[in-house]
């Protein structure tokens, strides 16, 4: 299992901050920390909770995975997911039968 690396997530929020133009300042109001502490994240130094990910995700417009991992599933892809998840799971089943016989074809 990766595990998050806190330098590498400071680095994708601070980098984000930046490409939208915002200070510190501005950022650290929003999530609900002082610019202190978002300056300690963007460094490594310091972790977050759950729900300031959240909050940063939202505001940045950024996924969770891509804070976490700097890996970013596309839209399409948690479409097609979320999709698959709200069928019962009986169904599930006879889905990736069919989605198998797709790949297959495109394979041969």
């Amino acid at each position: 299992m990766q595990k998050p690396d806190k330098s590498a997530i400071g680095e994708r929020i601070r980098r984000r901050r930046e490409e939208l133009n915002m200070s510190r300042e501005q950022l650290s109001e929003i999530i609900g920390i002082t610019s202190k502490f978002l300056s300690d994240i963007e460094l490594g130094v310091r972790g977050f909770s759950l729900e300031k990910l959240l909050l940063f995700s939202e505001y940045l417009n950024l996924s969770t995975e891509y804070i976490l991992f700097g890996t970013n599933t596309s839209i399409n892809e948690r479409i097609f997911l979320q999709s698959i998840n709200k069928c019962p799971e009986e169904k599930k089943a006879y889905l990736l039968s069919i989605i198998n016989k797709i790949v297959e074809s495109y394979s041969t």
